[in-house]
């Protein structure tokens, strides 16, 4: 929903995921590092962006039951063929107001982070398993990163996900295409786009965000592993029109979009070797 706390570890917002279906032996577990950048808008709706570059670290645990890769921590949950269980993360970078012409006079924006379950459902699958057709239903906790950290309501943002390994041909290549609506409780809205009468001015009036949809967003990401290195990319596409907060002051425009870069080099492996599907 809002601009990613990811946009800090470029790497998680470029989480694709298909696997073969035939098993090999992999590493138990891996550990990389690296570097990424984006460019993300200060907030969904809002007209000015920033740069970020930051370390981002590689890591994959390939365990029976459970897994950690670029997709995130999951578990498997009756039978991974039909569907997995896993946590969900996001977040939102720092928004100094006096940096932002509409925030101008209110309290700035706390980084924050999202945290919650994910279930995801697989909907379809190609014969080679090459093409996989998702339902991705996460329900997140968001809570402001400060010393005295405090929530900031519910997000849930349900998205239908489209996974290909070795697109057009490319050895190695994997896309992966995610689109779905967004919606959060008024307490999440009113934290991001509420203005309270004592900030209120004549050109920028009081507003209460009331809860529901908060806008549809398009992602896409790039992405290929090699033996020792991993690189990928992602553009982000954000509509917040007719959205439960779309009256407020602060939304400068309908339509945010987001970008990143990021590579990492895997500097450890462990010993010991592990029968897996899984793509990392």
């Amino acid at each position: 929903m809002q601009p990613r706390l990811a946009a800090w570890f470029a790497c998680s917002l470029i989480a694709t995921s298909a696997s073969l279906a035939v098993a090999e032996e992999k590493p138990l577990w891996e550990l990389g590092a690296g570097l990424g950048a984006a460019t993300v808008p200060d907030y969904a709706g809002s007209d000015e962006y920033r740069a970020y570059i930051a370390p981002i670290p590689y890591v994959v645990y390939r365990g029976k039951f459970l897994k950690a890769d670029r997709g995130g921590l999951r578990t498997e949950l009756f039978d991974r063929r039909y569907a997995e269980l896993s946590l969900s993360i996001s977040g939102s970078v720092p928004v100094k107001s006096e940096d932002n012409e509409a925030r101008r006079g209110l309290p700035d924006l706390r980084p924050t982070l999202e945290l919650g379950p994910r279930l995801e459902l697989h909907a379809w699958r190609s014969p080679d398993e090459r093409i996989k057709l998702d339902i991705g239903v996460p329900v997140r906790f968001p809570f402001t990163l400060e010393s005295s950290s405090r929530s900031v309501g519910v997000v849930f943002e349900p998205r239908l996900n489209l996974k290909i390994k070795d697109v057009a041909g490319f050895a190695g290549w994997e896309l992966g295409a995610g689109i779905g609506p967004n919606f959060a409780d008024s307490k999440y809205h009113q934290y991001f786009y509420g203005i309270d009468v004592a900030f209120a001015t004549p050109q920028r009036p009081a507003f209460d965000a009331a809860g529901g949809y908060s806008g549809t967003a398009l992602r896409l990401n790039l992405s290929k592993r090699m033996s020792r290195y991993w690189i990928g990319g992602f553009i982000r596409y954000e509509n917040v029109a007719r959205t439960a907060f779309a009256d407020s002051p602060l939304v400068r425009t309908n339509a945010s979009y987001s970008a990143g870069l990021g590579f990492a080099y895997i500097f450890y492996r462990s010993k010991r070797m592990v029968e897996t599907n899984d793509d990392e």
